[in-house]
Parts: C-alpha cells; structure tokens; sequence
C-alpha cells in the first residue's frame, strides 16, 4: 500500500467505509496515523477496528485538532452535515486521492496524469494505461477507477499514475498538482450537487488551478464550455479535438470507433506524447486496446446480428456518440434499447442521431417521457423491461444489423447500478447464441 511519515502522529476521521474508505484506514494506520472511522453498516466498523481504526461518527465527535475528516466522493459536500461541522472546526475535508497527492513526496520520481470530464473520462485513462504499459512504462490506474489509490504499491522509478478524476474527488482534492490534466469534454451533470452548471464546470477547471508552471493541460474543445476553460488556462496547454483524428486510422483501432472515441483516442495520444511515446508505441497501443465493460462493449453475434452493451451512458450527451457510431446502410439497421432513470435532460443531445435509428425498445421510469419526446421520430417499442427490450430486437433484427443497449439513464429504477444492467444485458444475449 501507499504510505507516508507525513501522516504520523496526526489524527484523522474517514467517514464511508466502502472499499475506499478502508482502504484510507489502513494506509493511514500503517502510516501512524490514528483514526477515527465511521459507517452506517457494523460490518464495516467491525472491519475498521481490525486495522486498528477507533469507532466514533466524525458528527459526534470534537474536530479541533484533527488533520482532516476523510470521505467518500459519494458524500454530498453541499447537503451533508460534516461538512458545516468540520468547517466550524477548521478541518479540512478531504479524500483518499488527496492523501495520495500528499504522499507523493516519498514516492519514487514518477509523473501523474489526471483525467476529468463529463463523458469518456474512463476510457481515456484506460486507453492511456493500455498504451504506457504496452510501451514497457510501468503503470496504474485509480481514482475513480479500479482499486483504491491508497492500496495499490507504489511503482518503480519512472512509473506513471494514471487517475480518474470525477467533479466530487477534485472538490476532495487541495494539493493534487497533476503532471499531465486532462479535460474530456463538458456538459450539465450532478446539477443536485453544484450551483448549476456553473458551479459543475468551476469544479472540472479546479483540477488545472491545482497544477504548477510547466506542467501540461490538456483539453478538448469540441464544446464551448470546453474551449471557456481552455481559454483561462495560463500555464502549458494543448488544445485537441476528435476532428483531428484521420478516419483512416481510426478504422485500424477496433475498439475506439465512433466520433466519441476518436476524442477520447486524441486526448490519450496527446497525454502519451507529453509523456514521450513515440509513432510506433502510439499506434499500437491504440490497435491492441480493448474496450471497458459496459463502455461501447461489443458482446456477441447472434445470427448475424452484432450487440453492443453501452450501459454507462447515463446520461443523453453520453448516449450521442453511441448512436452517431452506427450510420445507417443498406445492409446495417441500429436497434436501440434507452431509459431507465432519467437524469432530468432528456433527449435533445441524442436527436441529430435519431435518423440512425431504425427502432428504439424503450424501457424503465423513463418509457413514457422517452416515447413523448422521440413522437414520430423513431418507431417506438415500449417493451418495459430488459428482457422484453432484448427479446424483441432479436425477433426484429436481420443479418447484419445492430443492438445497441445506450440508455441516456441512470440505472437505479430497476438495476443496482449500471454495471448490474450491463451484466443483465449481456447475459441475455448469451442466451440468445446458447
């Protein structure tokens, strides 16, 4: 795990004992550290107390004194009480990623890419991982993906920190200064947590207030609240876009088709220059890498008929680029499987790509609103549920065509999360083909 001396004899509170949270436990305890931790759950606490953590609710407790109250990103700052209660004390509030800037200093010399942005933040770090290590350089992703950062060990000299960074972990943050920042994109997303759209992309700039002189922004500016923030940035900056990607050598890169993912393969190679790849190591990072769970992930074929599972689409921005990946064709009809829970923003990013669409199996809370919104636009199918959506696809489907699970919804209306959906999703599939 990631340990620093900086951390002993301080006293620190962690609020939410998921992965994250123990894993913040142990590393501040092996680190000398004392705290404090707290969760809902006994099962957690019981945990916690096995690392050597004491049991007390951060709200219940005198702050004064303490060096930080440690939470999860899924605690709302502008809601939840601790964060008046450790003001009031004058304790920072923080997360884990937070600490790991903190312990950096102890680390071997390394570089620390971080990567923010409404949509395709996942894949770029991903993508950039895949590339560093096919190049011999060693890497490890965190933050807002795979393990807790806390918990993995530390790389050699020389090794590279890929993080994904979500608005909540950034707000978290107070003294990451990134190697390598980079902006994705940016459209309205967790509104319930900010002042607006306003206050949502102050929180997606902060990452590149955080860097020093001579260390490298990157952004996108395929939009315009992109190119704003591109705008102030005063320190080295590139400004990329998915237009800059010949189709040519998209086509050689089969799992980065798709105009979403040629922003999210020129954001990578922008950060993989920087960090000194050269032509060959690029171009076959981006040939070899394989596309995440859930993100544009191809699934099968049955009978022809090719089915692609992208239930991290969300949100309408995120669902766009799925279904201006699929242009229609005399021998390719896209069959498109949405709702769920809707996110407030309906359809209107997804309109432009409703001619792509040769029949939408709308499902979830979000059927019937979907259904009004896409009118005459699309046939409609309200099949309900995933089972129905998928089973009536199928039987619609022929040679050649495509399934498209992009839901432009959150899951919480009939799935765990999004990753469940995915699952259920490619299950049914499976037993398409069984």
């Amino acid at each position: 795990m990631i340990t620093s001396r900086a951390f002993a004899g301080r006293r620190y509170a962690v609020l939410g004992l998921a992965r994250s949270g123990l894993a913040t436990v142990a590393a501040l305890v092996a680190s000398g550290a004392g705290v404090t931790a707290w969760d809902e759950r006994e099962e957690a606490r019981d945990d916690a107390m096995a690392l050597g953590a004491d049991i007390g609710n951060p709200l219940d407790i005198d702050l004064i004194g303490f060096a930080g109250v440690v939470v999860s990103p899924g605690v709302p700052l502008n809601r939840h009480p601790i964060a008046a209660h450790a003001r009031e004390a004058h304790v920072p509030v923080i997360g884990d990623v937070e600490l790991f800037a903190e312990a950096r200093g102890e680390l071997p010399p390394h570089k620390v890419v971080g990567i923010t942005g409404t949509n395709g933040k996942s894949t770029v770090t991903a993508l950039i991982h895949h590339m560093l290590e096919s190049a011999g350089v060693p890497s490890l992703m965190g933050g807002n993906i795979g393990l807790p950062i806390l918990s993995r060990d530390p790389l050699e000299e020389g090794g590279v920190y890929v993080l994904e960074l979500s608005s909540y972990q950034i707000d978290l943050s107070h003294s990451l200064a990134c190697d390598v920042a980079v902006l994705t994109n940016l459209s309205p997303d967790h509104l319930d947590r900010y002042d607006g759209f306003t206050g949502y992309a102050a929180s997606k700039a902060r990452l590149f207030s955080l860097q020093h002189q001579g260390q490298v922004a990157i952004v996108a500016v395929d939009d315009d609240p992109s190119k704003m923030i591109a705008g102030r940035i005063n320190h080295r900056l590139h400004r990329v876009s998915g237009k800059d990607i010949d189709p040519v050598d998209q086509a050689r890169w089969p799992a980065l088709q798709g105009p979403h993912n040629a922003q999210n393969a020129v954001c990578a190679i922008a950060v993989c220059r920087v960090l000194g790849l050269n032509d060959e190591q690029v171009e076959r990072g981006l040939a070899t890498y394989r596309s995440l769970p859930h993100r544009m992930e191809f699934v099968g074929e049955v009978a022809d008929v090719r089915w692609f599972n992208d239930s991290k689409a969300t949100n309408a921005a995120s669902a766009a680029p799925a279904l201006a990946a699929f242009p229609p064709a005399p021998d390719q009809r896209l069959h498109w499987i949405a709702g769920g829970q809707a996110k407030g923003d309906g359809l209107a990013a997804c309109r432009p790509w409703f001619g792509h669409v040769k029949q939408a199996y709308l499902i979830g809370d979000a059927m019937e609103s979907f259904a009004a919104e896409i009118g005459d636009a699309i046939p409609v199918d309200r099949s309900a549920d995933m089972a129905t959506a998928v089973a009536r696809a199928a039987a619609a489907a022929r040679p050649g065509d495509i399934v498209l699970l992009s839901p432009a919804c959150a899951s919480f209306d009939q799935f765990k999360d999004y990753e469940q959906r995915g699952d259920v999703f490619r299950g049914l599939v499976a037993a398409l083909g069984a």
